[in-house]
């Protein structure tokens, strides 16, 4: 018998994606990966972070949205409803809750503050433990 979550939803798990995942562990270059799986946040969010540290803030917020928003399809494919938990325990999780600290990172850097804000509250929430791990508390 298993038990319902009374305080909410239960936690959203994005699907696997092992050859992209793969390819990215391998060192593959992270526009190479995109160009080749163009729905696989991780690739997005790595091109994002690496905009960042460049200082090439206007690509890296480009490069996050789209991380960003093929995230977010995939969360409403696999149950999301808007909210709830988004565990960042769960690898496949990771790129789309990465590009969604690195879009704040990149609002924030170009005078975006809604945005910025909207953004760390939204990975918070989804994961305290994500903030945590990227920084964006």
């Amino acid at each position: 018998m298993t038990h319902a979550n009374l305080l909410g939803p239960e936690p959203t798990r994005l699907p696997d994606r092992p050859d992209a995942q793969a390819a990215l562990d391998a060192g593959t270059d992270p526009a190479d990966v995109a160009a080749e799986h163009p729905d696989f946040s991780e690739a997005w969010a790595a091109l994002a972070e690496r905009a960042l540290e460049a200082g090439e803030i206007v690509a890296a917020y480009a490069y996050a949205r789209t991380g960003y928003h093929r995230g977010l399809d995939q969360l409403r494919r696999s149950g999301w409803k808007g909210f709830g938990p988004v565990p960042w325990s769960h690898r496949p999780n990771q790129g789309f809750l990465r590009a969604l600290a690195a879009l704040g990172r990149a609002a924030q850097r170009i005078g975006e503050t809604e945005e910025y804000e909207r953004c760390r509250t939204f990975l918070a929430d989804s994961d305290p433990e994500a903030a945590e791990a990227t920084g964006l508390k």
